[in-house]
């Protein structure tokens, strides 16, 4: 989460031009983590989500997507971070894998988890969508960590 001075809570740095365009793109992100839990334990989980999924987001800023498909994926991106924290509470191994690893547990594959409650067919595919994007995304960060 971005804070005045640019910088993500916790290891994220971002300049202040990335910052300010992550704040119009995403108003809510610092909301994000209060919004998923359901045990005050798990505000810092979120907030872990949140820095997984911040560099993530800058990317799809700079795609130059449409409004609408930017909207789709920040609201699919949020409903991703809301299963992960729900899903910890029915797997014991993936509540002690760390978060990057469990969000990679959680994409691999095809797409994203089979949304609770039940989403339309449609929303499931947009949820896929993101998903697959978002495994794409992290695939080539530990690519690009590697060959640095």
């Amino acid at each position: 989460m971005a804070n005045s001075s640019g910088s993500v809570q916790g290891a994220i740095s971002l300049d202040p031009q990335h910052a300010l365009r992550l704040r119009q793109a995403v108003p809510d992100l610092d909301d994000w983590p209060r919004s998923w839990h359901v045990d005050p334990a798990d505000i810092p989980v979120g907030q872990q989500i949140v820095q997984a999924l911040t560099p993530f987001l800058l990317q799809l800023l700079d795609q130059g997507l449409a409004k609408v498909t930017l909207r789709r994926h920040r609201d699919n991106l949020w409903a991703l971070g809301g299963e992960l924290i729900r899903l910890r509470y029915d797997d014991d191994a993936l509540a002690r894998k760390n978060v990057l690893a469990a969000l990679r547990q959680l994409i691999e594959g095809d797409g994203g988890p089979l949304m609770w409650p039940r989403i339309s067919e449609p929303e499931q595919d947009s949820m896929d969508a993101t998903c697959r994007k978002l495994n794409r995304f992290l695939r080539e960060s530990v690519a690009r960590k590697a060959t640095d």
